[in-house]
């Protein structure tokens, strides 16, 4: 049976008082969020001898999130749009809306205040779920409308994380909710996540320009450095050529639409060493998979080692990168009346 507890977890530098809900299953899974960001501190589960370890980077207290966070987003939750928008610009009805820009001449993860930089309301569900709650003003960050969104993260008894996203708007606006959490399967500080083996159940993925904003296009990924339809370890391809650009892996992938009412299956990864395997399903169309590439090693973790490339990997549930510029990609217009629904499901076992 899950149980959940909340804590004080610190003060911003601002005075702000911030809480950390533990929520714990009886399969040996804890999961440790907190109330600034949303972000996922922790997520502890067992190898295949049963000893339990955190699978997530971060940081090991508020300081460090408050004043290190803003551009490497561990665990947060993104918005008001998740990935890149060019120029940070688009045109919504007519009316043009230009974004703060923190990427080169694009906006990323809604911009240097994002979601992720928020206090969210942290209210407890029952035994096994949490919920956080955002109010954004008409014209935050550039984008219309007020937007009231509401995450839950909800802790199975099995040990799977749903993570479900809701948002209302009282003008039409775009949005594009997800959450950054970074793994290692091999345990937080473990090392490079290079031997672990990705399948990514994608025949297609949208290619980008010089500054990492799709083209447009839909390819196939067949002959490719981001063809995972089998499984395959992650660092056999990272430093091809034609990863150059993004340093690494730094896509969005098109997932294979599931039958009516079910979650598409779009990524299983596997550490050979722990024994420990990670499925990812999800109501999005698009997931970005992203390895850590502008870790630098000058970030301390909370396991007490320094993050560099390719120490964690990003499975962020999406719609794709600009779509408010791309009439071709899935819409991400939410108008008065409608409501924004995504769920994502994490699950974890052993071999």
């Amino acid at each position: 049976m899950t149980t959940v507890r909340t804590d004080p977890y610190g003060t911003l530098s601002d005075g702000t008082a911030v809480t950390i809900a533990t929520l714990s299953a009886g399969c040996g899974v804890r999961l440790s969020v907190i109330s600034y960001g949303g972000i996922i501190t922790a997520l502890e589960t067992p190898d295949r001898e049963g000893r339990t370890g955190n699978i997530v980077l971060g940081f090991a207290n508020l300081a460090d999130y408050e004043t290190h966070n803003g551009d490497c987003h561990f665990g947060a939750l993104i918005g008001r749009y998740a990935n890149r928008i060019a120029r940070g610009h688009f045109t919504l009805d007519g009316r043009p809306f230009q974004l703060p820009l923190n990427d080169g001449p694009n906006t990323l993860h809604g911009g240097p205040d994002g979601f992720g930089r928020r206090v969210w309301d942290l209210e407890v569900l029952g035994d096994d779920a949490v919920r956080l709650s955002l109010d954004s003003p008409d014209g935050d960050a550039g984008f219309p409308g007020t937007l009231r969104a509401a995450v839950v993260y909800r802790l199975a008894d099995d040990g799977s994380l749903a993570i479900e996203y809701q948002a209302t708007t009282d003008q039409p606006t775009v949005v594009n909710l997800t959450n950054h959490s970074y793994f290692n399967l091999a345990g937080n500080g473990g090392g490079t996540i290079g031997d672990h083996v990705a399948q990514i159940e994608a025949d297609h993925y949208t290619p980008v320009d010089e500054t990492l904003i799709p083209t447009g296009e839909v390819s196939l990924v067949e002959g490719t450095a981001l063809d995972f339809r089998t499984a395959t370890l992650i660092g056999t391809r990272l430093r091809e050529a034609s990863l150059a650009l993004t340093r690494g892996y730094d896509h969005n992938w098109v997932v294979r639409p599931a039958p009516p009412g079910e979650l598409a299956l779009a990524a299983i990864i596997r550490d050979p060493a722990s024994g420990r395997t990670l499925t990812c399903r999800t109501t999005q169309p698009g997931l970005q998979f992203y390895t850590g590439n502008f870790l630098d090693g000058t970030k301390v973790g909370s396991a007490g080692t320094l993050y560099r490339q390719t120490d964690g990997f990003a499975l962020e549930t999406q719609h794709f990168p600009d779509s408010p510029n791309q009439p071709g990609f899935p819409s991400t217009v939410l108008r008065p009346g409608e409501t924004y629904r995504h769920r994502t499901v994490f699950s974890f076992a052993t071999d």
